[in-house]
């Protein structure tokens, strides 16, 4: 595995993320709660976990600050990820995730990042400038913290030098900013990528049709279209791929997005095809579903779980 290419992830807005369960959610009701599970978290240090979990060695930025950011800190390299830490003048935030054992259902508290300056957002760009000439992959994942400019992500393609290949996953008008730069692949979610097409429908021809003015519009090589049980759709300028979802009831929904990126970037930076590459991706966001908390994917659920997932080609499309 030493041989394998360089990949580097960015998180702008992590987390210390919380995880217990109760018997049963009630309003105006002191609810005693399990254990708490500490993990860290953030798009772009759940996808450096679960590459690391698959035998990479990525590198993870992210700014952090405060007693939540050593914590942060902490439970990062607990995982044995190789971290740039940007120091920052305020604390890093916490998220809740709370499991009702009587409904089974997964109540998620997301708060907001809390204020970055223009020098410690700054920072992180140079952090990536300094490194991304060895890496072949930079992934850039999450939502943006008070401060950040919208146009963050294009700044971090346009930070990223040599032969590196840049992954977007983020929604709305900062994904729009990276477009514009140029990424090599996006990986929204049905929500997100209606929002990004400006469609309502979700039948597949019309999923397939906004997909081709996407790429008329932006320079970008792939989008890796995540449907939860719905499976996936991954496009190209010149071929479709459909992959079936797998029918799991879900303990937990936490990462399941970022696993199936992880999965699926592990088996590019493998060389392996696309069709490979989106078996791995829905077997990681299904493996995700089996984990509580927001303990991610596990790798042996990943090999066993991607032989249960057929890809087949769309014919007749191209972009």
């Amino acid at each position: 595995m030493a041989d394998l290419p360089h990949i580097v992830t960015l998180t702008i807005n992590p987390a210390v993320d919380i995880s217990t369960s109760v018997k049963k959610m009630v309003p105006y009701t002191k609810m005693r709660c399990a254990e708490p599970q500490r993990d860290p978290g953030g798009g772009g240090i759940n996808v450096a976990r679960v590459l690391k979990r698959l035998g990479l060695e990525p590198t993870a930025v992210y700014p952090a600050g405060g007693a939540t950011g050593q914590t942060l800190t902490r439970l990062v390299e607990r995982e044995a990820v190789r971290s740039i830490v940007i120091p920052t003048a305020n604390d890093t935030r916490e998220d809740i995730t709370v499991f009702d054992e009587t409904t089974r259902q997964q109540f998620r508290l997301v708060f907001p990042g809390a204020l970055l300056s223009e020098f410690e957002w700054q920072q992180c760009l140079d952090a990536i400038a300094r490194i991304s000439s060895q890496a072949a992959f930079v992934i850039a994942s999450g939502s943006l913290p008070l401060g950040v400019p919208t146009d963050f992500y294009g700044r971090v393609v346009r930070a990223s030098k040599g032969a590196v290949k840049v992954i977007v996953d983020t929604s709305g008008a900062s994904l729009k900013a990276a477009l514009e730069a140029g990424v090599y692949l996006i990986k929204p979610n049905l929500h997100e990528f209606q929002d990004l097409a400006g469609i309502s429908t979700e039948n597949e021809p019309s999923l397939l049709e906004a997909g081709r003015r996407l790429f008329e519009l932006y320079r970008i090589e792939i989008i890796a279209l995540s449907m939860g049980s719905q499976g996936a759709l991954l496009l190209t300028r010149d071929i479709a791929l459909r992959a079936n979802g797998l029918p799991i009831e879900p303990v937990s929904v936490s990462g399941a997005g970022d696993s199936f990126l992880g999965a699926m970037v592990s088996s590019l930076a493998q060389n392996d095809n696309l069709e490979a590459a989106l078996r791995h991706g829905v077997a990681g966001g299904s493996a995700a579903l089996l984990s509580p908390g927001t303990g991610l994917c596990l790798s042996e659920d990943i090999h066993r779980l991607a032989s249960c997932v057929n890809v087949t080609a769309i014919a007749g499309y191209h972009a």
